[in-house]
């Protein structure tokens, strides 16, 4: 076994060695790191440890404030933003847990958009085919994990920025409910919708960095049995231009919970989507509120922004604020209503993506053909963000090419979802191959 100062020297070089991927990480703090392994180390000699973070490595997204540096949160305009005058208050709580931060990882720019393509400063690649996309916006994060440079990748979720990447790469991506995890220090994107969620290889690796995160204590996550465990799927308009690979892999999925002797049943809430699309219109929450401090960057800084999600960021520019609070009272019955239609279930399951991680290339040749793919790619994730709920999304079984398979649960389950996820993790990984 290693120690922890081994292990970030190793990881270190790797990151170094592997120029075709350097743009996994936008930052790497080698002497930092190495400062922090050399404790753990020392505490791991003591017979001490800090916890279950101790001495693990961990990236953050490039949209949190790391103290001595401009915060770019994927962007080229933001290259000469003031520095942070202090770590983000999660980056704080991972160091105080004795978490190795090995350095920043790429992301869309502004967090916008799902496909994880960054003009500015590179676009990582998929984990497993250097082809596709990584998915986003925490594209780096999830490709760190998936390539073991970090063990924990510390993302932020607004719209499935967090599960899309992960289902992409084949890892585990928690989107913790809303106000359970500060944002404090993290570049904002929506007010209202914005969480930060970490990415590991396993369900556990999630909840001890989302405890740290959270200000609770890690542990163990209780056992749960998956007999009479009550699954709602919502068949219908989530279902639809998906790709057969994914439908074919969640039918498995299901069948695998079924015979472990989970309730699964079909929920019907295609009527709440429509009322969804009809009150935001053209516009999005997330584009409506990021222009409250996105504008001077839209209308000045044009030219040096990826030009998808300067069109898309753009749509919230032309709300006027009728629409806004018309839209946000809307959500609010929205929410209301789904909350009480999930009553007599203990989760919802979708795939987290309609769609496999799509090729690159015919992406950045045809901007129409990447909004329209985005759009599809961020849909059954954004359930989540919209309906207030808290999400998981774990890498589907038997399956040639990763995609992920989505448990949602009402607003600040997360202690039993969680503790639920790790139960069918269990039966995923016993069924895999």
């Amino acid at each position: 076994m290693y120690s922890a100062r081994e292990t970030i020297e190793k990881t270190i070089n790797r990151i170094v060695l592997r120029s075709s991927r350097s743009e996994v990480f936008t930052r790497v703090y080698d002497e930092m790191a190495r400062v922090e392994a050399a404790a753990a180390d020392s505490r791991s000699r003591a017979g001490y440890s800090l916890g279950p973070l101790d001495g693990v490595l961990v990236s953050v997204k490039d949209s949190f404030d790391i103290q001595g540096e401009a915060t770019t949160a994927g962007s080229k305009t933001r290259r000469d933003a003031p520095l942070a005058r202090e770590d983000a208050v999660v980056v704080k709580r991972l160091r105080r847990a004795g978490a190795v931060v090995v350095g920043k990882t790429n992301m869309s720019e502004f967090a916008f958009t799902g496909l994880g393509i960054n003009p500015n400063f590179g676009t990582p690649e998929n984990a497993l085919d250097l082809m596709r996309v990584p998915g986003g916006s925490s594209a780096g994060a999830a490709v760190s994990v998936a390539e073991d440079t970090s063990v924990i990748a510390v993302g932020t979720d607004t719209g499935g920025s967090v599960r899309i990447p992960a289902s992409f790469n084949g890892v585990v991506g928690f989107k913790p409910s809303v106000g359970r995890i500060p944002t404090d220090g993290v570049f904002p994107l929506s007010y209202s919708l914005d969480t930060v969620g970490p990415l590991a290889r396993t369900v556990q690796s999630c909840a001890d960095a989302d405890a740290v995160m959270a200000g609770t204590e890690p542990a163990p996550l209780p056992d749960i049995s998956l007999s009479g465990l009550s699954i709602a799927v919502p068949r219908g308009l989530l279902f639809t231009d998906s790709d057969a690979a994914v439908l074919e892999g969640f039918e498995r999925c299901l069948s695998l919970l079924s015979a472990a002797g989970a309730k699964i049943s079909d929920i019907t809430v295609d009527d709440l989507l429509d009322a969804k699309t009809r009150s935001l219109g053209p516009h999005t929450i997330a584009s409506m509120e990021a222009c409250a401090f996105l504008q001077p960057y839209l209308e000045r800084q044009k030219e040096a922004m990826d030009p998808i999600v300067h069109a898309g960021l753009s749509r919230g520019l032309a709300a006027p604020a009728t629409a806004y609070i018309l839209a946000m009272r809307r959500r609010a019955e929205l929410v209301e209503e789904m909350q009480k239609r999930l009553l007599s279930v203990h989760l919802v399951a979708l795939p987290t993506t309609p769609i496999l991680a799509p090729l690159k290339k015919p992406l950045i040749d045809d901007p129409d053909l990447a909004v329209t793919t985005d759009d599809l790619i961020l849909r059954n994730a954004s359930v989540a963000n919209y309906f207030n709920m808290t999400a998981i999304s774990l890498p589907m079984p038997r399956m040639t090419f990763p995609s992920g398979f989505m448990l949602m649960a009402r607003h600040n389950a997360d202690p039993f979802l969680l503790a639920a996820a790790r139960a069918v993790e269990s039966l995923f990984f016993d069924n895999d191959g």
